[in-house]
């Protein structure tokens, strides 16, 4: 599977590690994500995502119920 998170979408990005000598050679910078048990309590479960730190804080600013919403019509099975 890939590291991508569900709800913001955010990917691992490329760039370079610079040595002292100024040689550039590629790298990823790999996302903040876990898998995480969430409880959804007007469906009465849990529901597990991978998401990222960033995407934990919008899940308490904005809701569970509201964030599965958007997933849902997304198309996203959850």
């Amino acid at each position: 599977m890939a590291r991508v998170c569900q709800i913001t979408g955010k990917k691992p990005m490329v760039g370079h590690n610079v040595s002292h000598s100024n040689r550039k050679t590629k790298r990823r910078f790999q996302i903040n994500i876990h898998v995480h048990r969430l409880w959804v309590a007007t469906e009465k479960r849990f529901v597990k995502l991978r998401i990222t730190a960033n995407a934990l804080r919008t899940i308490e600013k904005q809701g569970i119920d509201k964030v599965l919403a958007t997933l849902r019509q997304r198309g996203e099975r959850v």
